[in-house]
């Protein structure tokens, strides 16, 4: 295997005393507003039908000023193992993780919105060293999208779905790894669709749970329950992606609220983990708390509320109708995924689809709500797609 470049640099994240010192400031001088105006004594999802409920914000607040700690994450992230590298003028960061296993595959992750390189903490150790020693392993490859935790923010437009893909392409390259397989949900599953569709020279072949069709298909022959997932993804984007439209149209208004109060990021992100997990009334029914802040703190500590945003403003419905995707490809949805496409839909653009999947649990963060069948289900997936005939 080719040796990486030597523009690779390892990186180290401390953040400094000063900004968690004034990050508890902020958190004790927070103004609240007053209760939602829904009934709340009993526990359940229309609890959170105005958003983040009062009580739940006072006990995350109170937790991330006097209980978490910051620096296990940043000796979490230094352990796997973190570098830099620069594309295109920007500066990208990026977990790195090595199997000991010979013949183990590289395999890029990629992340989403409002997540981060968390969504894959908990997974990247077993799947570059699975306890299973029939199972595959991977040389784990886990980047910051642009703008997002210690990658540069963009100064100027253009670092849209394409563009990232063609970066990813190029960091595997210096890694050494000129074919790989990649995984990706949320934002990561369209940038993972991009970089099968466009480089399948590179490209072995994709896992997503994200897995969105062309435009225009008709419902006729779709079983109720796609019939089902088609009603639910449409009613998603038409009564509950304020966030969207907002951070698509309008990300630098929203962006001085995120980078300014920790309170007001922490409501921001925590209503999508509520709601889009798989849980009844809170999403620390399957999501530690404490993960959950690295992923707020990480946003905190490296002001990237609005730069994060904008992912939205430079590619939200940018994903090119035409483009098709021919390598072999491994998808599941999730059920209480925001946005499910049906498989005969999904088979218009994805076309060598060599393993498809529907659990019974699982929302959108499935790497951080159910780890262990997250990580069987990839490898699974994975091995179908390596098997593959190319």
């Amino acid at each position: 295997m080719p040796r990486p470049t030597s523009d690779v640099q390892a990186f180290t994240s401390h953040a400094p005393d000063a900004d968690l010192d004034d990050l508890r400031a902020r958190l004790a001088a927070a103004r609240l507003p007053e209760p939602e105006t829904v009934p709340r004594s009993a526990p359940g999802p229309h609890r959170w039908d105005q958003g983040v409920p009062l009580a739940d914000l006072v006990d995350v607040v109170n937790y991330w000023r006097t209980g978490y700690n910051w620096r296990s994450f940043e000796e979490r992230l230094d352990r796997i193992g973190q570098f830099r590298t620069t594309i295109d003028d920007l500066g990208i960061h990026f977990l790195h993780r090595r199997s000991p296993r010979p013949g183990a595959t590289p395999l890029l992750l990629t992340h989403g919105w409002p997540d981060s390189i968390v969504r894959f903490i908990d997974v990247v150790d077993e799947l570059a060293d699975p306890k299973d020693a029939d199972a595959p392993a991977f040389h784990v490859v886990v980047p910051s999208l642009p703008g997002f935790g210690y990658s540069d923010k963009p100064a100027t437009g253009g670092w849209g779905i394409e563009k990232i893909a063609a970066a990813w392409v190029e960091l595997m390259g210096r890694l050494g790894y000129n074919e790989f397989a990649a995984h990706g949900g949320d934002w990561g599953g369209a940038i993972t669709t991009v970089i099968g569709g466009r480089f399948p020279a590179h490209v072995l072949g994709i896992h997503s749970t994200f897995a969105q069709a062309p435009p225009g298909l008709t419902t006729d022959g779709l079983t109720a329950v796609e019939r089902e997932w088609a009603d639910d993804t449409h009613a998603f984007w038409k009564h509950r992606a304020a966030y969207a439209k907002q951070q698509a149209t309008r990300p630098q208004t929203i962006g001085y609220s995120l980078v300014d109060s920790p309170t007001g990021l922490l409501a921001w992100i925590l209503d999508k983990f509520a709601e889009w997990s798989d849980t009844e009334d809170s999403p620390f029914e399957k999501i530690s708390m404490d993960r959950v802040l690295d992923d707020v703190t990480l946003y905190w500590l490296t002001r990237t509320g609005a730069s994060a945003a904008r992912i939205y403003y430079e590619s939200h419905n940018a994903l090119d109708p035409e483009l098709r995707v021919d390598v072999p490809s491994a998808i599941t949805m999730y059920p209480r995924d925001v946005e499910k496409s049906p498989r005969p839909w999904a088979q218009q653009r994805y076309r060598r689809i060599v393993r498809w999947r529907s659990p019974e649990f699982g929302g959108h963060f499935p790497s951080l709500e159910v780890p262990e069948y997250f990580v069987k289900d990839l490898q699974e997936g994975l091995a179908a797609v390596l098997a593959a005939d190319r």
